[in-house]
């Protein structure tokens, strides 16, 4: 099988169930709200290219990173209309690669980091990360992501979240067995204690769609952090903001 084809079956299963597409859409109206028109992004853990064009079209500068060989070759001919006008830049390679490269000259002083579908759950060494996103980000550069959350009420009817909800209160985060490697679940004073010092948790917003309720500009954690787990329950994901801070 080639590698077009596997990122074709990706595109396939991801755009499934209408919860994905939900939350996929949840995520693209928020990066539209954050976002100002003509910023640059960049997009961490982009896979096939959704994403990436969604932002290309409506005129954003993109660039655009992932570590599945199979997901870049999708993704340039997915983008490659905006790849060969250089709206959108694809950076490949491995995670030790990407983490020890320069920033692109393509993406200076990004405006917003997205990272959609939780490919930081992905990542054992958060704060290295972001240290990563610290360097290509602007001075009020910002993160979005999409992450899965420990809170949804759903998988407590599964075993694996019982056996590790005892690690995720003690520890902070717990494990599982992935496809790609083990995935991490962790709690939201986990992601802000991971992400300093070069970011801090400002809003957290349950990942569904639309954003029309109470909670339409998310939840401030200096205020309601402690409380905010409630309100994420009904999510399989939640969107966490960042903002950039000096050091």
């Amino acid at each position: 099988m080639s590698e077009t084809q596997t990122g074709a079956r990706y595109v396939e299963a991801i755009s499934a169930l209408p919860s994905d597409r939900s939350a996929r859409a949840a995520f693209q109206d928020l990066v539209l709200r954050i976002a100002r028109p003509g910023a640059a992004l960049f997009d961490f853990g982009a896979g096939p290219g959704i994403d990436a064009r969604f932002y290309a079209e409506r005129g954003f500068r993109v660039g655009a990173y992932d570590v599945d060989p199979g997901m870049c070759d999708y993704f340039s001919v997915h983008c490659r209309q905006f790849l060969q006008t250089g709206q959108i830049a694809l950076y490949a390679g491995t995670y030790p690669e990407f983490l020890a490269s320069e920033a692109p000259r393509a993406a200076p002083g990004v405006d917003l980091v997205t990272s959609n579908f939780a490919p930081l759950n992905l990542v054992q060494d958060l704060q290295g990360l972001f240290l990563k996103f610290h360097t290509l980000t602007a001075p009020d550069g910002k993160v979005l992501a999409s992450v899965l959350s420990p809170y949804f009420a759903a998988d407590l009817q599964y075993r694996w979240w019982w056996s590790n909800c005892l690690r995720l209160w003690r520890n902070g985060h717990f494990s599982v067995p992935g496809a790609h490697g083990p995935i991490v679940r962790r709690r939201l004073a986990e992601f802000a204690a991971q992400s300093a010092p070069y970011f801090a948790l400002k809003r957290v917003f349950p990942g569904t769609s639309p954003h029309r309720d109470s909670y339409a500009n998310g939840i401030d954690m200096s205020r309601r952090g402690g409380s905010a787990w409630l309100r994420l329950t009904t999510s399989r994901f939640m969107f966490l903001l960042f903002e950039r801070l000096s050091i």
